[in-house]
């Protein structure tokens, strides 16, 4: 049972939206936290993820796969017919979609987004902020079926036809949003689109302008329209596209990547123009450090992200892998709730 009374729906939005803050930092870890990957100490971190608040749901958007459909709806699929895959290369290396001539036929065959079974889990009612979520939105479905190198030439060679792409996703993403809000009463949807590597964007600004901020504008647009957030996961250095993304209204912004980018010259610049939803660092900070050093970076990132307005919360990085100690998975939930306590009433 939590001993800490997570936030309403309606404090989690004023919260996001700069109206004010409360006397804690809000802390959503279980989104990334699978207590399974501790193994043997999988029970303690359950126990630990009821103890500490979860300030909100997270329910996920059955999203179609690149060309395997559910037994219910065979055609619920984005390829319409299986490609070939490369058995010797790697996830981002499938070239899937081979020749951009067959594109017309692939729209004409794209997935229904009435899939019944959209929404596999509409979890349980309570008076938490909810949030509907699904994976790779533009970029990554990109890359996903045309690989990695192709999709960095795509925009060069082939713009009409991303253009085309993108705008069949982007209208398939608005009627999901549309019955997630419907359906699951969701307060936000949140996706992903890792655009960012670990020193720069993946690509120009140019890129940016011409082929995502067009597109991401619809689906802010729609989720405002319904009275909802929209949420955005992207790993890497994107600091370039942070203004463009502040402009077309992105509400919250995940994860920050440590090592990426200045955090302090991030909150700086952006702090009182977007929430930022922090992302602790899974890649050094929990595998390798102690669990003092666990307690000094959260305080580290509490001092630097806090403000008497909200748009502050915090989370990890990425997911937690098996490599994460116990010990400092308890400093991590316990430092966030206790010094974002202290830090709050101090401000």
């Amino acid at each position: 049972m939590t001993r800490y009374q997570p936030f309403s729906a309606e404090q989690m939005r004023n919260v996001i939206e700069g109206k004010c803050a409360y006397d804690r930092i809000p802390m959503i870890y279980d989104f990334w936290s699978n207590p399974v990957i501790f193994g043997k100490d999988e029970a303690t971190a359950r126990k630990l993820m009821q103890e500490y608040p979860s300030d909100a749901q997270t329910l996920p958007i059955r999203i179609p796969d690149v060309a395997s459909a559910p037994e219910d709806d065979k055609d619920y699929q984005w390829l319409y017919k299986s490609p070939q895959k490369n058995e010797a290369a790697g996830l981002d290396a499938q070239v899937l979609i081979e020749d951009w001539s067959e594109l017309d036929d692939i729209l004409a065959h794209f997935p229904n987004p009435d899939y019944p079974g959209l929404f596999p889990d509409k979890g349980v009612p309570d008076s938490r902020y909810r949030i509907a979520h699904w994976w790779y939105c533009l970029f990554e479905r990109l890359w996903s079926l045309r690989g990695m190198e192709n999709a960095l030439t795509d925009f060069y060679l082939y713009p009409d036809e991303v253009h085309a792409l993108f705008q069949k996703l982007t209208d398939f993403y608005l009627r999901i949003i549309e019955r997630s809000r419907e359906e699951l009463h969701a307060d936000a949807v949140f996706t992903s689109d890792d655009i960012g590597t670990q020193t720069s964007p993946f690509f120009s600004e140019e890129i940016f302008l011409e082929f995502f901020k067009p597109y991401y504008k619809q689906i802010i647009d729609k989720a405002h329209s319904l009275g909802m957030h929209f949420w955005l996961h992207s790993c890497g250095n994107i600091q370039k596209f942070l203004p463009h993304l502040i402009e077309i209204g992105l509400d919250v912004i995940h994860p920050i990547q440590k090592y990426t980018m200045q955090e302090a010259e991030i909150a700086k610049a952006y702090g009182d123009q977007i929430c930022i939803w922090a992302g602790f660092d899974v890649q050094q900070t929990i595998p390798y450090g102690t669990p003092e050093d666990v307690r000094k970076e959260v305080r580290f990132m509490i001092d630097t992200y806090a403000r008497k307005d909200g748009r502050f919360m915090l989370t990890c990085g990425n997911g937690l892998t098996p490599d994460c100690p116990i010990a400092s998975f308890e400093a991590l939930l316990s430092e966030s709730y206790y010094y974002g306590k202290e830090k709050m009433s101090s401000l």
